[in-house]
């Protein structure tokens, strides 16, 4: 018998006037998970990791979250799992340490528990060599790795990820890389957005596809990919692989959006 999923949205909207930034979006996501959610610039990613994560409430639909009604249990909800946002809303005033240790105090933990973990993961991400350095002054690779500690001192089920690898150089992706997949041998379920499609294709397992507002796919990597070559096979192209090659997320991507056909349009003045 399949485990209960840990993410689960039904019908979920958002509207902002006028405008429907999200519309009838039904995710599932299973325990153990390391689902990638992916969309062009404004389809509507971020706006649905704000209402996952109760930043925001929905129009309309419902979220359920480790079987939990996001609704109505919101704070147990948000004891359970960790965030790190597009903006990743750090204290500039405190130092690392002292961010840590309020971050794991605000998740319950006791207070050595919480100087303990904290010490343990500023070695890690390797920002523990200027100790009195305020978050302020932290460049923006370091305020990232700073939030993905925040975001897991509580040990979480759940860890939400907006663009954590944005603006990360290649050592401190691998540092959160490491982490990331020790997180999901261990049982966590983890649900990632990124523009970078090399990377969702190395470490998620599922991918869920939002294009202006809307889903349009959902499933493994292989059932996106036999699904994408199946619609292409009797096609001269629009970004399939090469026969005998396996298409890649960028080509199963650009396929399901429709970026392919607006990347054979040319400018005239660029010869």
């Amino acid at each position: 018998m399949d485990a209960a999923p840990t993410v689960v949205t039904q019908d979920l909207t958002r509207r902002f006037g006028e405008l429907s930034a999200v519309e009838d979006v039904n995710l599932r996501v299973a325990p153990g998970q390391f689902f990638g959610f992916l969309g062009p610039n404004g389809a509507g990613k971020s706006t649905t990791i704000k209402m996952l994560t109760g930043l925001l409430a929905p129009t309309s639909g419902r979220i359920e979250i480790l079987g939990l009604d996001l609704e109505r249990n919101p704070v147990e909800v948000k004891r359970q799992i960790g965030v790190v946002p597009e903006g990743m809303a750090l204290f500039g005033r405190l130092t690392g340490s002292e961010f840590l240790n309020f971050a794991g105090r605000m998740y319950g933990l006791d207070r050595e528990t919480a100087a303990k973990r904290a010490a343990e993961l500023l070695d890690f991400m390797q920002l523990a060599d200027q100790p009195k350095k305020l978050v302020t002054d932290y460049s923006h690779g370091m305020q990232k790795k700073l939030a993905m500690a925040a975001a897991v001192i509580h040990g979480p089920k759940v860890l939400f990820l907006d663009e954590p690898f944005e603006g990360v150089d290649a050592i401190a992706a691998g540092t959160l890389k490491s982490m990331l997949q020790g997180m999901i041998a261990r049982g966590a379920t983890i649900f990632l957005t990124s523009h970078v499609l090399e990377i969702v294709e190395r470490l998620c397992s599922h991918v869920a596809i939002i294009h202006q507002g809307r889903l349009v796919a959902q499933g493994s990597l292989e059932e996106l990919r036999v699904g994408v070559e199946a619609q292409t096979t009797a096609s001269s192209g629009d970004g399939a692989a090469p026969t005998g090659e396996k298409m890649t997320l960028e080509q199963i991507f650009l396929h399901t959006v429709g970026g392919s056909r607006q990347a054979e349009q040319e400018l005239s003045w660029l010869g």
